[in-house]
């Protein structure tokens, strides 16, 4: 199969053989399971807060958390989270951050407790698709504006809907964004990748992002775990066992699509459906979606730098990075350089990593917080 994922087809909810009834067993998970996930980590949240499904086109719904204050008057804050992440990931953050106004989170389409509805493969479309969900969602809740913060993958579908829908951001705060410098084209001299990666790289590439997660099965939870022991460390100040690691295992080995469009055992459409030069779409949900919008290893196929000059003027942009982060912290700087009349600030947190909001939370908040009342 041309650019197939052989996971999708037999993963995939309401797929057909005995394969596909198999997994399901294989890997230890529900939304039910990660419904049970979540609110371990929600009810040590002080903070009155509510939860609800928004419906938006398609039948698809957004998983929101509500931390309205009623007779507040400022500008709301909305929380989009990274790419594998939930709302229960704030968790940290919450308390701080609601004190004076309303503040909102929601698990962005196609990941978390939200529907994983049907993403075009196209790059631009998929994108687009995400940024209108968020305004369907906007819409919904009815914020007129919104202070928008966004980690990771956030970051860059927060700049991406600000771009469309300027008049409803107040101000663009961006953690850690993934997605924005171009991949160099001498990206292998300058950091150059061992060939057992490479060869790793090529064999994965078809797949998921999140498919040996899937395929560890009953090893999964102790595999993220394992690979990830560090979760634990940044949320110690509320929990002293495991509770994150289930939640964010939950989150990440959901099926990663609706049912397939195609009959799951007819190779000859499918193979036509994902050439580049076949008439038929095949639509694909949130982790796939993702890898859709990606050229290897990890760098975006429609680089938010080569557009950002085109946000509107007025739109004040922080970019927030940690101070021991792995990504290029440079972004910030060129983004004040391509918009030189603009107001861009960064900010970096010392003893922060990509996580900054839970490697320093009480840091994170603070600066948030500065941000946020220099809007109102």
């Amino acid at each position: 199969m041309a650019n197939g994922d052989f996971e999708e087809f037999v993963v995939a909810n309401g797929g057909s053989g005995w394969l596909s009834s198999w997994l399901p067993l294989w890997c230890p998970t529900s939304m039910p399971l990660l419904k049970e996930a979540e609110e371990r980590v929600l009810k040590r949240i002080a903070s009155p807060h509510s939860k609800q499904h928004v419906l938006i086109s398609g039948g698809n719904k957004i998983w929101t958390l509500i931390f309205s204050q009623t007779f507040s008057s400022k500008t709301p804050l909305v929380l989009l989270h990274g790419f594998g992440g939930g709302v229960g990931l704030w968790a940290l953050n919450f308390e701080e951050l609601c004190q004076n106004r309303s503040v909102y989170a929601f698990d962005l389409l196609g990941f978390g407790r939200s529907s994983r509805p049907q993403f075009q493969i196209d790059a631009e479309k998929a994108e687009n698709q995400f940024v209108e969900a968020i305004e369907e969602w906007r819409l919904k809740m009815g914020l007129e504006k919104m202070i928008l913060l966004g980690h990771n993958l956030g970051g860059f579908l927060a700049t991406a809907f600000t771009l469309k829908y300027p008049s409803r951001v107040s101000h663009l705060i961006l953690v850690e964004p993934w997605g924005f410098p171009e991949r160099p084209s001498n990206a292998d001299e300058h950091r150059p990748v061992p060939v057992w990666i490479k060869a790793v790289g090529a064999m994965l590439s078809p797949f998921n992002p999140l498919a040996g997660l899937r395929l560890a099965g009953p090893f999964g939870l102790s595999l993220v775990q394992r690979l990830r022991p560090d979760f634990k460390r940044k949320y110690s100040s509320m929990f002293d066992d495991n509770t994150m690691a289930e939640y964010i295992y939950h989150c990440n080995v959901q099926s990663p699509r609706s049912p397939a469009p195609l009959d799951c055992w007819d190779w000859d459409a499918k193979e036509e459906a994902f050439s580049t030069a076949g008439k038929r779409e095949v639509f694909l949900s949130g982790e796939t979606a993702f890898r859709n919008m990606t050229i290897p290893f990890g760098w975006a196929q429609r680089p938010m730098l080569q557009r950002i000059d085109q946000m509107h003027p007025d739109t004040p942009i922080t970019v927030i990075c940690g101070a021991r982060s792995c990504i290029d912290g440079n972004s910030g700087r060129i983004i004040q350089s391509l918009r030189p009349n603009s107001y861009v600030k960064t900010v970096v947190i010392r003893g922060a990593g990509h996580y900054v909001y839970a490697d320093q939370s009480e840091d994170f908040n603070q600066k948030v917080l500065e941000i946020c009342n220099s809007v109102d």
